[in-house]
Order: structure tokens, then C-alpha cells, then sequence
């Protein structure tokens, strides 16, 4: 009876050791190497929609307290082999203040001047090519546009009844030659006009491709924003494809409702942006 006592007890002991490995392991894959994430919102429309998961890198930029997964890290400065993004590169980071996981584009690097004049963006006192796009149709689902979204005026019905959101897009081209589409909504939001500011060092400028519906480096952190450019250290990752994208349809006791709910088109979406070798 002892005997199968210690036996019971060394198998506990065991499963618990395995579990306690198991999650550390884990941690450590999603803390170094890759994670998911999930997009809940708008902001980086038309690139990203609300319901589509990623896979993010953790190492392309080296690793500090945000790459730590679940926030479990206490903020210390600093940042082991660090790399700065390049201009366009779209990046997972923690919110400087609130520690919350937001997804924005690399706009501006330590020591670029940023500025908005009516919308159109300035880098170091030259305007980013800017190219009117035909407007974007996308079907509206239960995830599009999200709920707190500022896209449903430009939802629209098809001639064959099912609604729309026909959005006006605006390519724009960085130096560096990251080429990429945003929404622009037109005149009269706050973010239209800001700045000139220069990004000091150890910081970036982060917006996003929904520039009139994204709470990033232009608008204050009691609104939710970024508060101006945001510190390296807070970069978690960098954004690399889509794995999938649900419309919102699916029941979590009915399978057949997650394939359903599938969007097609969207898994294995590259979300690098191309890059023209001949801007500056």
C-alpha cells in the first residue's frame, strides 16, 4: 500500500514537473520566437481588418520587456541586439502608459521631423507620395466594420443587395520606398494637422493606415493614443502574415460554423510592404 502511495505520488510529481516544462516552453517560443495576435479593430484598415490573426516575430528587432508575452516583465530600459524597423514595417508594441498590445506602421525613425498638413504627411520637410486609389469594396460582416468604427458612412448597398463598404484610398510611398494603402476619410478630423515634430533618439512615430481612425503617436493617451513618438523598448514584434480571418459568424459549440465563418482570400496575406528601390 506505501508503495503505490509513493508511486501515485511520484506520478504527480512528474505530470506537474512536465506541465510546469510544457509552459515554459511555450512561454519561451512566444516570448523569443513568434506569437498570434488578433486584430479587434479598424485602425489599420485597409491593410488589416477587424477578425484577422497573425503571426508576429519577436526577434527581428532584438528583444526587451515588451517582447515578454503577457506583460509579465517589469519595464526596464534597454534592449538586447537591437535593430531599429525600417520606415513601413507594421509593429505589435505595448502601450507606454497602459501596457496594452496595440498594431501600428512605422512612420518616422529617430531624428526624422514629422508633420501633417490637411491630411498629407511630410518627413523631414519633403511630402510622401501620395496616389489616389480607386475606391476599395469589401463586404460588410459582422466583424466589418467594427463596433466602435468611423467607416459606416461608407458603407453602401450592391446591386445585388448586400451592403458595402466602398472606402477612398490613398497609396502612399515612404523614403526608404515602403509602398502601402490608407484611408483617408477627408478634411476635418484632429488628426489632419500636426506637428512639426522631431522623433528623438531611441523613439519612432507610429500611425495607423486608418488615418482617420486610429488613436497612434498623433493623438494623446487620455484619448487612448500613443501621446507623440513612443520609446523603442516598447516594440514587441513585427507583423508577417495573416494565418486566417473570421467574419464574426462562428458559434464557439458549432464547428461547422468556424469553417464558415472563414474569410477567403485572406490566410497567407504578406504583411511586409513592397518597397520601390528607387524612392529616397
Amino acid at each position: 500500500m506505501a508503495k503505490n502511495k509513493a508511486q501515485d505520488e511520484g506520478s504527480w510529481g512528474k505530470l506537474i514537473r512536465d506541465i510546469v516544462v510544457i509552459l515554459l516552453l511555450v512561454l519561451g517560443i512566444h516570448s523569443c520566437v513568434a506569437k498570434p495576435f488578433y486584430i479587434p479593430s479598424d485602425s489599420m484598415m485597409p491593410v488589416l481588418r477587424n477578425g484577422d490573426r497573425l503571426i508576429v516575430s519577436k526577434y527581428p528587432y532584438g528583444w526587451s520587456y515588451s517582447s515578454v508575452s503577457f506583460h509579465l516583465a517589469p519595464k526596464t530600459p534597454g534592449r538586447l541586439f537591437g535593430k531599429l524597423p525600417d520606415r513601413g514595417d507594421i509593429v505589435v508594441l505595448e502601450h507606454p502608459v497602459t501596457r496594452i498590445d496595440y498594431i501600428k506602421r512605422v512612420i518616422g525613425l529617430p531624428g526624422d521631423t514629422i508633420q501633417l498638413t490637411n491630411g498629407e504627411l511630410s518627413i523631414n520637410g519633403k511630402p510622401v507620395k501620395r496616389e489616389v486609389q480607386p475606391l476599395l469594396a469589401i463586404p460588410v460582416d459582422p466583424n466589418l466594420p467594427s463596433g466602435d468604427s468611423s467607416l459606416d458612412r461608407f458603407i453602401a448597398r450592391g446591386a445585388d443587395g448586400r451592403e458595402m463598404l466602398e472606402l477612398p484610398i490613398v497609396r502612399e510611398t515612404l523614403p526608404g520606398g515602403a509602398t502601402f494603402d490608407t484611408i483617408d476619410m477627408g478634411p476635418g478630423y484632429t488628426t489632419d494637422d500636426y506637428g512639426p515634430i522631431k522623433v528623438p533618439a531611441d523613439h519612432l512615430f507610429l500611425m495607423g493606415d486608418n488615418r482617420d481612425g486610429s488613436a497612434d503617436s498623433r493623438v494623446d493617451t487620455s484619448q487612448k493614443g500613443l501621446g507623440g513618438p513612443v520609446p523603442f523598448d516598447v516594440i514587441a514584434g513585427r507583423a508577417e502574415i495573416i494565418s486566417f480571418s473570421t467574419d464574426g459568424t462562428a458559434i464557439w459549440y458549432n464547428p461547422l460554423s468556424w469553417f464558415n465563418a472563414l474569410r477567403s482570400g485572406r490566410a497567407g496575406t504578406d504583411l511586409r510592404p513592397e518597397r520601390s528601390s528607387t524612392a529616397k
